[in-house]
């Protein structure tokens, strides 16, 4: 699986198709975090951000290989752990943009009675739960359950925001626990939430990688 993650990773970095979402997220954090703002605020914001953005990332990866070079990782190591190792590439990826991104809005962000360790582990838990739940977004939203380019964005963007605005999704409830914990300058760690979203993205890209095995 090392080798597996290794390979999809330098495929990512070097087809440069990163680029795209990364200058979204960072259009997203231009527009909506100001410097001094109260910081569970704008952590709420940079985590929701990162859904759509996870999301991208991860039917990029799977999407990124030649039909033939498909073929052949499939062959030597099997067409689920090569869906799996996209999937967990993109993953990663993200994972290491939001903490950055967290890093970042925490140190810029007006604290406001609120302890900057409290605030980082709140943020950095709320953007695991966007990770993990754009994860689920992008395995269910590109191939091979929706492998039309067109039907497959469509749905990707409407899932994306239904995500964030869903009563009951994990992504809403951890950036809902920090915009209201903003007004009362209280830190709610939202570990049901991350519970709930692990749970969910491990749900989702089980049957995606067991749909590759069954379709192509």
């Amino acid at each position: 699986m090392t080798a597996l993650l290794r390979y999809q990773t330098d495929l990512l970095l070097r087809s440069q198709r990163w680029l795209a979402p990364l200058l979204l997220y960072a259009v997203f954090l231009g527009v909506g975090v100001r410097a001094g703002e109260p910081v569970l605020g704008a952590l709420g914001y940079a985590s929701a951000a990162l859904l759509p953005v996870t999301a991208w990332v991860v039917r990029i990866c799977l999407n990124q290989e030649p039909p033939a070079a498909r073929t052949v990782v499939a062959a030597a190591a099997g067409r689920e752990r090569a869906h799996l190792a996209a999937v967990l590439a993109a993953v990663a990826c993200a994972a290491l943009l939001g903490t950055v991104a967290v890093l970042g809005v925490t140190a810029v962000s007006d604290l406001r009675g609120v302890g900057p360790v409290a605030a980082g582990a709140a943020g950095l838990l709320a953007a695991a739960v966007c990770v993990l739940t754009g994860a689920a977004v992008g395995a269910l939203c590109t191939r091979p359950l929706l492998p039309a380019p067109g039907w497959s964005l469509a749905a990707l963007v409407l899932a994306s925001l239904l995500a964030l605005v869903t009563s009951g999704s994990p992504a809403k409830y951890a950036v809902t626990a920090l915009i209201t914990g903003s007004r009362t300058a209280t830190v709610h760690l939202p570990w049901l939430a991350c519970a709930g979203a692990l749970a969910v993205s491990a749900g989702a890209v089980a049957l995606a990688c067991r749909a590759t095995a069954w379709r192509e």
